[in-house]
């Protein structure tokens, strides 16, 4: 609870890269175009590679925050949101700190991507 989203993108980044490769290769190959991608939120693994897919295509840091940001509402939004509030409690897990998408938690991860890898390419 305590790391919150900027350490899932953290474990999202470095556990997950090999998914993350093969999800970017897949963008990348013309002969699989068009593509979408899509989640319940978009805000954990689909966010981060949305992020790096704006990221390479040349969006400003502030554009990519602030497409990140549009899915803070998504789970209260939603009709039955329970099954996921459960799911998070059940692993001692406090849904108002991972159901959201505060801006800073995407600012913050752009920053370390550029701290620890030099960039997203």
């Amino acid at each position: 609870n305590d790391g919150g989203l900027m350490m899932l993108n953290d474990l999202l980044l470095r556990f997950g890269a090999p998914g993350i490769k093969y999800v970017l290769d897949l963008c990348a190959d013309k002969e699989r175009h068009p593509i979408a991608f899509y989640c319940t939120a978009g805000k954990d693994r689909t966010g981060m590679i949305t992020a790096i897919i704006l990221s390479v295509c040349g969006a400003k840091p502030e554009d990519i925050v602030e497409d990140y940001s549009l899915s803070a509402n998504v789970y209260a939004e939603m009709n039955d949101h329970q099954a996921m509030v459960g799911a998070l409690s059940q692993r001692s897990l406090d849904p108002k700190t991972f159901l959201g998408a505060p801006p800073q938690a995407m600012a913050d991860t752009l920053l370390s991507i550029e701290e620890n890898y030099g960039s997203v390419e």
